[in-house]
């Protein structure tokens, strides 16, 4: 697994995400900071999307990018606020979501995740051998995280595997925006980090659950977008995802039925079903897809 390319690709394709044309109306934007509403919206640079909200004494930000959009980051919401307590959530654990956590600290961030992020990130630095440079966060959580500034109740939830071992949805319940990570990757072929605890049935599972907790007028915030789409979005775009990792399992177990090899399965460029799919690189592609879901199909089963 190139990691390093996956991070690249990943933040070229941030870097060109903007407001999805259907939301533009109710948007205020500016660039890279984009508001949605309440207070809150969110900022697109290199990495997975920053969500931001602010009150009068309280910054709440999720994730943190790198460490130099970081820094772009915390001059700019300054813009919108300077309350003394500071807040990051991480969503999960990969680098292009965490490797601003050090510049965050430094500006007296409290960084919270669920429980198996600090591990799961020790083992990407390791791997990386970059320890030295993880920060990882203080507070933990086994189901959810809850926290009231101002008139917001905030809810991080952990649902189970999905994306990774360790994911995190951060509701904002008054506003009624959910910040996905990496839940959702709209309309492009997803990473599914199998070795960091990826469930594709797990996944599918998530998305129609948090949709069903939402409703026609919760806005999502999405980890990384197809340009044309963008990187919010409704109920409609989870469910998209949803039916596209079915898609993804369904067909994999019909080709192992066929007695197709592994290798034959991954010829496979593309769905019909699915034509807006982008694929940026051969890391973020449907054979990539295609062999974790052969992995996880073939590796639990037998």
């Amino acid at each position: 697994m190139d990691r390093k390319l996956f991070l690249r690709h990943l933040g070229l394709l941030s870097a060109g995400a903007f407001a999805a044309p259907s939301l533009l109306k109710t948007f205020r934007s500016e660039g890279p900071f984009f508001e949605i509403r309440n207070n809150l919206g969110y900022f697109s640079m290199r990495g997975g999307t920053i969500g931001w909200f602010v009150t009068e004494d309280t910054i709440v930000s999720i994730d943190s990018q790198y460490a130099e959009t970081a820094v772009q980051f915390l001059e700019g919401i300054g813009n919108y606020g300077t309350g003394p307590t500071r807040v990051l959530f991480n969503t999960h654990h990969h680098g292009d979501h965490v490797s601003g956590n050090g510049t965050f600290a430094d500006d007296n961030y409290q960084i919270i995740a669920h429980e198996n992020v600090p591990e799961l990130q020790r083992r990407q630095a390791e791997a990386r051998d970059t320890l030295d440079e993880m920060t990882a966060a203080g507070i933990t959580f086994s189901q959810e995280y809850v926290m009231s500034p101002g008139m917001e109740t905030i809810r991080a939830k952990y649902y189970g595997n999905a994306h990774t071992g360790g994911d995190s949805v951060i509701w904002f319940e008054n506003a009624n925006v959910a910040h996905m990570g990496d839940l959702v990757f709209n309309r492009l072929y997803p990473f599914i980090d199998r070795d960091g605890g990826a469930s594709i049935t797990g996944w599918i599972d998530l998305l129609e659950t948090v949709a069903d907790e939402g409703d026609s007028e919760t806005v999502y915030i999405f980890g990384h977008g197809n340009p044309d789409f963008g990187v919010t979005g409704n109920r409609d775009d989870l469910l998209y995802m949803r039916d596209f990792l079915t898609h993804l399992l369904d067909h994999t177990s019909a080709e192992i039925a066929a007695g197709k090899s592994r290798e034959e399965i991954l010829e496979t460029r593309s769905f019909d079903l699915f034509p807006d799919h982008l694929s940026p690189s051969d890391f973020l592609s449907l054979p990539r897809n295609l062999d974790v879901a052969y992995r996880e199909l073939t590796e639990e089963n037998g």
